[in-house]
């Protein structure tokens, strides 16, 4: 069963709002919150993505850069 695109966009909302307040607060270049708030990121942007496509076939206009 398909994720509810709704939730998944609250979700994703959460995660970008959790993004910038760990960058906003970010202890040096290489502080593992922000790596962790990253991560938190792309996988409700996935998840958001999936729950489109699932329930109406759209894709986003959207790519996640590559390393």
């Amino acid at each position: 069963m398909a994720k509810d695109p709704r939730a998944s966009l609250q979700h994703l909302i959460a995660a970008l709002e959790n993004h910038l307040s760990t960058v906003s607060q970010r202890r040096g270049v290489d502080d593992p919150s922000v790596e962790r708030a990253y991560e938190l990121l792309e996988s409700a942007f996935l998840d958001y993505e999936e729950s489109l496509q699932d329930s109406y076939e759209e894709l986003l206009p959207f790519e996640i850069a590559e390393d």
